[in-house]
């Protein structure tokens, strides 16, 4: 794959368009640091704005436990082969998710998930991915078996939707992955 990062600009925040400076800026307060995707979404405001409001809405108003939350972003950015943000994810789901390290391993070996429940949770999330929202009253109804509402299916494919903007993003700029990520780094197959 041709290396296309040299051609698209890391910002910073004295570097980024006015309107994605005060993301950045909050960015690095709350996280101590402006992770490299971040610094590539900076040179659209529209995008970088979408992304967090997005995402924080995702975090907030899912109806989500984190550990579920962690096996839904995780799940579609490994479906959409997105090597930064199964390393970003990765590394959330362990060090401040608390997600068992044996859940984040199979979701990104593709392998069967040891909780019944966040299993169907991530194949579910994967097939959505997959097949662009084509499923079956069947794969419906094992997700409400399993103890999950039309609201989190639908906070699902809100989860969906952030994740394709950076997932392709990632994907088309080959950010590089942050060092705080790198003990986590995945290779799609």
């Amino acid at each position: 794959m041709k290396n296309h990062n040299a051609t698209w600009q890391a910002h910073t925040i004295e570097t980024a368009p006015e309107k994605s400076k005060e993301i950045l800026t909050a960015t690095k307060k709350s996280m101590g640091m402006i992770p490299n995707m971040y610094t590539y979404m900076a040179e659209n405001p529209a995008m970088l704005g979408s992304y967090i409001h997005g995402y924080n809405l995702f975090r907030s108003a899912s109806g989500f436990t984190a550990i579920e939350q962690e096996v839904i972003l995780l799940s579609i950015s490994v479906a959409n082969k997105c090597e930064y943000c199964v390393a970003a994810h990765s590394m959330v789901a362990d060090q401040m998710s608390k997600v068992p390290v044996e859940i984040t391993n199979a979701i990104c070996d593709g392998k069967p998930l040891p909780d019944a429940k966040l299993a169907v949770l991530s194949t579910f999330t994967q097939k959505l991915v997959r097949n662009r929202g084509k499923i079956t009253q069947e794969e419906v109804t094992e997700v409400t078996n399993a103890g999950y509402t039309n609201f989190h299916i639908l906070g699902i494919i809100t989860a969906i939707g952030v994740k394709t903007i950076s997932n392709y993003m990632n994907d088309i700029v080959q950010t590089p992955v942050d060092e705080a990520f790198q003990h986590r780094a995945w290779t799609s197959k």
